[in-house]
């Protein structure tokens, strides 16, 4: 079952920023960017509750690290 969506405003200078780091990163759109920064951040906030990746996560996570200039 899909969890329902909800709508998050923010500035719409933020937006364009955002707009200009996911082009050519691997992200299909600045909410994907944002969900996957946000269960980041989040994920650093629960302690003590060990995640496990999948190879295939692990590939797609580091290709757009690299479109990101990060690696």
């Amino acid at each position: 079952m899909r969890e329902s969506k909800v709508t998050v405003k923010i500035p719409r200078p933020l937006y364009r920023k955002i707009q200009q780091v996911v082009e050519d990163s691997g992200f299909n759109s600045p909410t994907d960017f944002i969900v996957y920064v946000l269960r980041d951040l989040m994920g650093e906030a629960e302690v003590n509750q060990p995640v496990e990746f999948s190879q295939e996560e692990l590939d797609d996570v580091k290709r757009k690290l690299k479109n990101l200039g990060y690696l």
